[in-house]
């Protein structure tokens, strides 16, 4: 029988696991005692297993249960215990039928931003720590209020009760939730999912870092082909396993960033390498997959639009997270419109989200109506699972092809942390309205409700405020705070409508909702964006290809030069 984080394969006489981590674990098991080591290295073992944080030591036993506040049923939760030594400790299940799952992340470019967590099924936990000071939270997904409870250990066992109030259920109101952008393995996420309460997941099984090489070849792909079918954690919470990230680093063995997309729930294994990406494209439409894009900011995003056919804009993405903002220098600068501190070069976590949205609300003004979607990329950064999420209107109840429907024809809207739910003459986001050349009316109806009370809430049209509202943050009986709001607006030219709301600015955070858009045609007045907007576009591609000429193929570079073509051409017929 081989030994755990050892290559000896249960092949040696005498077995010293690879790891201390690994050797701790071992203290006090009858595996450690039957492999009758000297009695110094059974010492080690034990002095290990009482200073690696996390694993617990000798001390009082901590024990604790999750349930719903109304029903006291039991809920799987994430929990985080930290002491006040800074140390973070990881819960275990009390029950052998539990399971946890740690998760341990700390940015590269800002250490303070971190995340500490373990996701644990419906069932008590407990952990062993020494003497001292703790505290202990609790939450569950964006749906409940997190509770943190300050806690002494001494010797004698505590025991700690979490009743979880939830401040809205957004299922009962045909809302489901999803994560388009998530690095984990297969085999961890109905733990998190449940514990998250996340009701659809695309794990990007399939990921390659290198120009040319096939997804499955690469080192950062699963093992094995991925399931074509959705795998199913319970009736409302299922798995898309076959998804594909192309995020390019280097080129031929060289440095050079391009960026990345995702190709979302496609039926075969991918064989193609890239760039150029048109050929990924087209097999991805012939099987019916979503191409989303990942951030704004990567040096090949914008080209990508028109050259692929793009699906999907992470409105809410990987760089938003429940801790620190890390990202204060940007990968591509802001244009000077847009208005951003530092000559756009970089900023808060509220000026890379404002950013964002005038990068999304440019390719609308422009023509191309992608739809939004949120992602976190948990399993790399330091963030829960589905912090970042997108919510999709599903008026017949729950299903998996009916949520991916939903998504791709923009029927959502995407948070970090408020609920946004807006109808425009009665239909939900993604609707397209036709009407002849004379003005028309359109009412706006909409409830924002958060378990704070929010700052503001704005109807956009075409990218500017076409309505600010003061919420009113009226008290539910759930104790969450709730804004109505109705609007008409008077509209005698194409364009495109959505809602959102943020909470108060703090210390540049941003927490906020974005519906997906509305989109209104009026013959013989078309959609044209502003000049600054194409030409924000048109320079995008044109440094790219100065960029990328002599590293990139010449059928990249071709690819570069028809994005400029339609970049150009929108351009000239700029306001």
């Amino acid at each position: 029988m081989p030994c755990p984080d050892c290559t000896c394969a249960g092949a040696a006489a005498v077995c010293v696991p690879a790891s201390a981590g690994a050797l701790a674990g071992l203290a006090g098991s009858r595996r450690l005692r039957a492999l009758r080591l000297p009695r110094r290295m059974l010492l080690l073992a034990w002095l290990l297993k009482a200073a690696l944080p996390g694993n617990g030591a000798e001390g009082a036993l901590l024990r604790g249960q999750v349930v719903a506040e109304r029903t006291g049923r039991p809920l799987p939760s994430r929990v985080y215990i930290n002491g006040e030594d800074g140390k973070w400790y990881f819960p275990r299940p009390a029950a052998a039928e539990g399971s946890a799952v740690r998760y341990e992340k700390r940015n590269w470019a800002n250490t303070n931003a971190v995340e500490m967590h373990t996701t644990l099924s419906a069932h008590p936990f407990e952990i062993e720590l020494p003497p001292g000071r703790y505290t202990v939270t609790v939450e569950r997904g964006k749906e409940y209020v997190a509770q943190a409870r300050r806690v002494e250990l001494r010797q004698e066992p505590v025991d700690l009760k979490f009743e979880l109030h939830r401040w809205i259920d957004m299922a009962e109101r045909g809302w489901y939730s999803g994560d388009t952008h998530v690095h984990r393995a297969l085999d961890e996420l109905p733990n998190l999912m449940l514990a998250e309460d996340l009701n659809v997941s695309f794990p990007l099984l399939y990921w390659v870092t290198e120009a040319f090489q096939p997804p499955a070849a690469s080192d950062r792909s699963a093992r094995g082909p991925a399931p074509s079918d959705a795998v199913k954690v319970d009736d409302t919470h299922v798995i898309i396993p076959r998804n594909t990230e192309y995020e390019i680093f280097t080129v031929s063995g060289q440095r050079h960033t391009l960026g990345a997309v995702f190709v979302l729930n496609h039926k075969s294994v991918f064989e193609q390498g890239a760039p150029p990406v048109g050929p990924v494209a087209a097999q991805a439409h012939r099987e019916g997959a979503l191409l989303d894009l990942d951030k704004h900011d990567w040096p090949w995003s914008m080209a990508l639009v028109p050259v692929m056919g793009v699906d999907l804009y992470e409105l809410a993405n990987n760089h938003v997270w429940r801790t620190e903002f890390a990202f204060t220098n940007w990968s591509t600068p802001a244009p000077a419109y847009m208005a951003l501190p530092n000559q756009g070069q970089g900023g808060t976590e509220l000026d890379w989200v404002v950013y964002g949205l005038e990068n999304y609300y440019a390719l609308l003004n422009c023509g191309f109506r992608l739809r939004p979607t949120a992602g976190t990329a948990n399993g790399v950064h330091p963030v829960p699972l589905g912090f970042s999420r997108v919510y999709v209107y599903l008026e017949k109840g729950f299903s998996a092809d009916g949520w991916i429907k939903g998504l791709g024809e923009g029927r959502s809207f995407v948070t970090t942390g408020p609920m946004l739910m807006t109808t425009v003459n009665k239909a939900p986001p993604g609707q397209v309205f036709r009407q002849d050349s004379k003005p028309q009316t359109y009412r706006v109806d909409g409830v924002a409700i958060h378990e704070r009370p929010l700052d503001k809430i704005e109807i956009i049209v075409n990218g500017e405020v076409a309505a600010a509202i003061n919420p009113r943050n009226k008290l539910t009986p759930a104790g969450a705070y709730e804004s109505k709001f109705a609007e008409a607006l008077r509209l005698e030219q194409s364009c495109w409508v959505a809602a959102r709301c943020f909470e108060p600015p703090a210390a540049g955070k941003a927490r906020f909702a974005h519906t997906g858009p509305w989109h209104v045609e009026v013959a013989g007045k078309p959609l044209l964006p502003k000049r600054a907007e194409a030409e924000f576009l048109v320079q995008r591609v044109a440094d790219q290809i100065q960029r990328s000429a002599g590293v990139l193929p010449a059928a990249a570079i071709a690819e570069y030069r028809q994005a400029l073509a339609v970049f150009q051409d929108i351009a000239n017929k700029a306001r």
